[in-house]
């Protein structure tokens, strides 16, 4: 009971006071993209995967986010820019393939962090950065939210929200 009431503590912490947040500990916020148009090789984001990416952007808009990461399709990047035009950052992309030189990096800028991945890296994400991702994410699931609070030394707090799309 003390370690549930303790990580809801760090939630309400890293929610309501996002200076304190970026500071100590670091949250990592980890995404699947939003719906996809089609499966062809790089589509774009549907009406509805834009409108999950505007969603993301409200919930994580005053979390104290400095750095905004997308892997290298276009519908990771339209799924991470309403939060990076938001807040005035430039999304940085990389290789889905390089998931621990991206967690290398992520932990090397410190502070508070949104990672947008796909339904096959978002997990392996989650474990790279000492999370727990739970289950599998199905191909038709678009809605997991990760928070990672990483503390001092290096405990690592997994909580899973859910995102919408209107």
């Amino acid at each position: 009971m003390r370690s549930s009431l303790f990580g809801g503590v760090l939630l309400a912490a890293a929610l309501l006071a996002p200076g304190l947040a970026a500071a100590d500990p670091s949250i990592i916020y980890l995404v699947r993209h939003g719906e996809k148009a089609s499966a062809e090789k790089d589509p774009d984001l549907t009406m509805r995967g834009k409108a999950r990416a505007g969603n993301i952007a409200a919930i994580l808009r005053s979390t104290g986010i400095t750095h905004v990461y997308s892997s290298t399709t276009q519908r990771t990047r339209q799924t991470a820019q309403p939060l990076a035009s938001a807040l005035g950052l430039e999304v940085q992309v990389y290789d889905p393939a390089q998931g621990a030189r991206l967690a290398g990096q992520v932990k090397a800028a410190g502070g508070t962090a949104l990672v947008v991945g796909h339904s096959n890296t978002v997990p392996d994400l989650v474990r790279l950065f000492g999370g727990k991702p739970g289950t599998d994410i199905g191909d038709d699931e678009f809605d997991r939210l990760y928070q990672l609070i990483v503390d001092k030394d290096g405990a690592v707090t997994t909580v899973l929200l859910h995102s919408v799309a209107n």
